[in-house]
C-alpha cells in the first residue's frame, strides 16, 4: 500500500484540508489501496480541525470533521512514500527532524511549474476569516492537483522504463567532437525508432568541451523534459563525471551490456555516457537497447537510490535553485572578479572559509547585547563565537578590550564619537581632500554634522602629514578628540607623536586603521595601540575577512 502524508504547523487547518481533499479525488480514482494522513511539526494530538476549515471543505461535499490533529513521527515518516509540506519551513523542518525522509520530502505545490519558488508555499490562514480559508483550499487544491497527475502512474505500479519501441519516450543526446559520428549515428537509430530527440550538439567534429554538453542534457533531464540522457564523449569518463554535478542527474558509464542493464535496474540511472573509442555504432547501440529495456527494480535497490536523492536535496535550496536570475548576477561577479586586475587597493577578496562563515546558520540568530548579557533566548553558541573573535583581535593587535560588534568602519568610528562626545564638541581630523575618510569630519557626513571640525593635512611639498601644523591647531582649538587614519596615505603614520600631541591637549586619541589593519597586526606598521585612546578598523580590507568594521 502506498502513503503519503501532509505537513502543516498544527495539523487543524492546512494538511486537515489536503488529506480530506486528495482522499475524496483516490476515491473518484477508484485508488482506494492509497493511504492518506496528515500531521504536524508543533501539532497538540486529537484536536478537531478548525471550524473554516471544515467549512471550506464542506463547500465540496467533502467532511474532515472526524479528523484529529496529530504530531509528526517516526513512524509517519518510515511508513510514507512522499511527504508534502505546506511550506518551506515545513520541509526544512521535517528533513532537519528526519533526514532519511529528504528524498521523498517536497513542497507541496512543487510540481506546478508556472509559479516562482516563493509562489508555491501555501500560507497559514489561521485567524483569517472563511474566505482567506477558502483561498487556501484552493492553493492545496491546486497543489494535489499536479502531484496527482506527477504520481499517479506510481500509485498504479508500471515498469519504470519504456521499451525501446516506445514511440513516447523523450530522448535528450549530446556529444563532443570525439562521439559526433557516433551521435549522428545512434540518433538515426532512435529516429528510425520513433523516438523523440532533443539533440543538445555538437553539430560537427572541430574541437569542444565535453562538460558543456554534459550539462545541457543533464538539466534537461533533471527538469523532467526528457525520460533519458545519451552523451557520447571518447570514452564517457568526462562525460558521466560532468552530468553527476547535476542535481536529480544519475548518469551511468556504460561499457558492455551488463553495465547498461544494471545501471537501469539496480541504481535506476536516467543518463546513459558511452566511450566512441574503439566502438562502432552498432556495439554502443546494443548497450541503448540493454539500458532503455531494463526496468528500475524496487525493495533494496530503491532504497539505495533514495539515500543518493537524500545526498541531492542539500543542493536543492541553492541560489542557483531557489532565485536564477540573482544566481546569474552573481556568476557574473564571479568571472569579472576572476578576470579582472583589483586595483582598488581597499577591496581585498575575501576566502572561500570565511564566505561559508558568512551564509552559514548564524546568520538565523538574534543577538542583541553582549555574551552572556543578550535580550533573546538561545544566544550560548553566538556567544561562544563572539567571545572567541573577541579574544582574537586582543591577541592580534595586543589590546586589552574589543569589541567586535560595528558592521563597518564607519559605525566603529560613530560608537567612539558618540560614547565620548556631545554634538558641537570640537574634533581635529584629517582633510579628505588630503587622504582622510568621510567619518573624519567631512560635512556630508554624520561626523562633520554633529561636531565642530578643524581638519589637519599633508604639506605640500611632500604629501606627508604636517605634525607640525597638527600640533598648531591642537594647542590653538584644544579639541576634544583628535582623529588620525586615512583612506589614502601611502606613507608610515607617527602614532606616537600624534598620542603625545592629545596628551599636551588633554584630547582623546582616535586611531582609525581600517586601511593598514592587515599591516598593522602583521608588524609592518607601527601599531597605536600603545599610543591611541580607540582604535578603529574594518574586517576586510588588508585583514582580508568579511565585510565589517
Amino acid at each position: 500500500m502506498k502513503r503519503i502524508l501532509f505537513v502543516c504547523t498544527g495539523n487543524i487547518c492546512r494538511s486537515p484540508m489536503a488529506e480530506g481533499y486528495l482522499k475524496h479525488l483516490l476515491k473518484q480514482e477508484g485508488l482506494g489501496d492509497v493511504e492518506v494522513t496528515s500531521a504536524g511539526v508543533g501539532a497538540m494530538t486529537g484536536q478537531s480541525p478548525s471550524k473554516h476549515a471544515v467549512e471550506a471543505l464542506a463547500d465540496w461535499g467533502i467532511d474532515i470533521t472526524d479528523q484529529r490533529s496529530q504530531m509528526i513521527s517516526n513512524s509517519d515518516i518510515n511508513e510514507t512514500n512522499w511527504i508534502f509540506g505546506m511550506t518551506q519551513g515545513h520541509v526544512d523542518m521535517i528533513n532537519s527532524m528526519f533526514p532519511e525522509a529528504a528524498s521523498k520530502t517536497f513542497l507541496i505545490r512543487r510540481f506546478v511549474d508556472h509559479l516562482s519558488q516563493y509562489d508555491k508555499e501555501v500560507s497559514d490562514p489561521i485567524g483569517g476569516n472563511l474566505q482567506i480559508y477558502q483561498t487556501c483550499r484552493d492553493e492545496i487544491k491546486q497543489g494535489i492537483d499536479h502531484i496527482l497527475v506527477n504520481i499517479l502512474s506510481e500509485l498504479k505500479p508500471q515498469p519504470c522504463s519504456s521499451d525501446d519501441t516506445n514511440p513516447k519516450m523523450t530522448i535528450a543526446i549530446a556529444s563532443d567532437h570525439a562521439g559526433f559520428a557516433s551521435k549522428e549515428a545512434i540518433k538515426l537509430i532512435l529516429e528510425s525508432h520513433s523516438y523523440r530527440i532533443d539533440d543538445f550538439g555538437t553539430e560537427n567534429e572541430n574541437s569542444t568541451d565535453y562538460p558543456d554538453y554534459a550539462k545541457s542534457v543533464a538539466e534537461h533531464v533533471a527538469e523532467e523534459k526528457a525520460d533519458i540522457g545519451i552523451l557520447i564523449c571518447s570514452t564517457g569518463i568526462g562525460m558521466s563525471i560532468a552530468a553527476n554535478k547535476v542535481s536529480g542527474v544519475r548518469a551511468a558509464l556504460v561499457n558492455d551490456l551488463e553495465t547498461a542493464r544494471l545501471s537501469r535496474e539496480h541504481n535506476h540511472a536516467n543518463v546513459i555516457c558511452m566511450g566512441a573509442k574503439g566502438k562502432n555504432p552498432e556495439i554502443l547501440w546494443a548497450n541503448l537497447q540493454a539500458f532503455l529495456s531494463a526496468k528500475c527494480e524496487g525493495d533494496r535497490h530503491k532504497r539505495r537510490v533514495r539515500k543518493i536523492t537524500a545526498m541531492e536535496q542539500k543542493q536543492s535550496h541553492s541560489v542557483s535553485a531557489v532565485d536564477p536570475a540573482i544566481s546569474q548576477i552573481i556568476e557574473k561577479e564571479r568571472q569579472r572578479q576572476q578576470e579582472n586586475i583589483e586595483l582598488i587597493a581597499s577591496e581585498n577578496f575575501t576566502s572561500p572559509a570565511v564566505m561559508e562563515v558568512q551564509g552559514s546558520v548564524l546568520t538565523n540568530k538574534y543577538a542583541e547585547g553582549y555574551p552572556a548579557k543578550r535580550w533573546y533566548g538561545g544566544c550560548e553558541f553566538v556567544d561562544e563565537a563572539e567571545t572567541l573573535a573577541i579574544e582574537r583581535a586582543k591577541k592580534l593587535f595586543k589590546a586589552d578590550h574589543a569589541n567586535v560588534q560595528p558592521h563597518s568602519g564607519s559605525g566603529a568610528n560613530m560608537a567612539v564619537y558618540f560614547s565620548m562626545l556631545q554634538p558641537g564638541d570640537k574634533i581635529l581630523t584629517m582633510d579628505l581632500n588630503h587622504g582622510g575618510h568621510l567619518t573624519h569630519g567631512n560635512k556630508a557626513n554624520f561626523s562633520g554634522k554633529f561636531f565642530e571640525v578643524v581638519h589637519y593635512g599633508v604639506r605640500k611639498e611632500d604629501e606627508r602629514i604636517d605634525y607640525d601644523q597638527l600640533e598648531a591647531l591642537a594647542k590653538e582649538h584644544r579639541p576634544k578628540m583628535i582623529t588620525v587614519g586615512a583612506s589614502a596615505y601611502p606613507r608610515v603614520i607617527d602614532f606616537a607623536r600624534m598620542g603625545a600631541i592629545a596628551k599636551e591637549v588633554g584630547a582623546y586619541l582616535l586611531a582609525d586603521i581600517a586601511h593598514i589593519a592587515g599591516l598593522v597586526a602583521a608588524g609592518i606598521h607601527p601599531s597605536p595601540v600603545e599610543h591611541a585612546d580607540f582604535v578603529t578598523t574594518t574586517t576586510h580590507k588588508t585583514l582580508r575577512g568579511p565585510r565589517g568594521g
